[in-house]
């Protein structure tokens, strides 16, 4: 089975870069808190799928997105 933790991770990360966000800018968008974000882009940290899906809004894609491996 995959890492799915270090599927996010990088997902998040891409998709928050290439909309040009900071970890802080993407938390207050997503209702959490900043050092969430953090901890998801390093791996420490295991969102429900109810975080995951309002990262995936702010970041304009979908849960299943961000958990699925791009080559």
């Amino acid at each position: 089975m995959e890492n799915v933790r270090g599927i996010l991770a990088r997902n998040v990360r891409l998709g928050r870069q290439k909309l040009q966000l900071s970890q802080e800018e993407l938390a207050a968008q997503a209702d959490v808190d900043r050092t969430y974000i953090s901890g998801i882009e390093r791996e420490t940290r295991n969102p429900t799928i109810t975080i995951i899906a309002k990262i995936a809004v702010v970041l304009e894609t979908t849960a299943a997105a961000l958990l699925t491996s791009h080559p």
